[in-house]
């Protein structure tokens, strides 16, 4: 798990703008989903072409979070990353295309076929858990997923976020949903990046700009009114 803390000049410029730290002080459990994203093996298992190994460290803090958001009513919601492949080209050749190449680009198409999903075997899934399959960082851009539709049948207006990697799936899917005026709170200690300062980085720009950062339990004391 990252060992960091948001800067104080962070907070400071927060609290001087706003005049508190948390975009929102309550949520409303019926209202609320957990998102977990791209805890699969792909960036979680050892030696996997998009190895996150913080991932890892956070399966715990996930575990601990998921029965109690469920004992509240509160969805948890998997979203898994996948892309397909047809004719031999990929539904996101510019990932594919430029940001890997080779040995590594082979790998990662082959463990992000949509057959090859599935939730992290060391992570705990109930049978009332729903499963989403994005093709994009964000889960909640046009085309990317069904989450936007699910989230608005059930009257969700608030996302808990968790999963891999902070600044990228996380952040990105964070962001959107503050476009979309859905309220958002990240979860610090159910997130994991490459590095510290790039799991910092990410906090503090949603602290500033996009909802609450806080952690699991603060999230379940803030659902309970406490």
């Amino acid at each position: 798990m990252h060992n960091i803390q948001i800067r104080q000049e962070i907070i400071d410029r927060v609290l001087a703008r706003r005049g508190r730290l948390n975009f929102f002080e309550t949520m409303t459990p019926s209202k609320t989903a957990l998102v977990v994203i791209d805890m699969q093996n792909t960036f979680c298992a050892k030696g996997s072409p998009a190895e996150v190994a913080s991932s890892r460290d956070i399966v715990p803090s996930i575990n601990a979070l998921t029965p109690q958001l469920r004992a509240l009513g509160v969805p948890v919601i998997w979203v898994l990353h996948a892309n397909t492949q047809h004719a031999g080209r990929s539904d996101w050749d510019l990932f594919y295309n430029y940001v890997v190449a080779g040995e590594v680009r082979d790998r990662t198409l082959v463990s992000n076929a949509p057959e090859n999903q599935a939730v992290y075997s060391e992570l705990d899934v109930d049978d009332s858990d729903i499963v989403i399959v994005k093709n994009r960082y964000s889960a909640l851009i046009p085309g990317s997923s069904s989450l936007e539709r699910v989230l608005r049948s059930m009257g969700i207006d608030t996302l808990l976020i968790a999963g891999t990697k902070t600044n990228i799936c996380c952040e990105s899917t964070a962001r959107d949903a503050m476009m979309m005026d859905i309220k958002v709170a990240m979860l610090s200690d159910c997130c994991g990046a490459l590095s510290d300062e790039e799991h910092r980085a990410a906090l503090e720009n949603i602290i500033q700009q996009f909802g609450n950062v806080m952690t699991g339990e603060e999230a379940v004391g803030m659902l309970k009114g406490s």
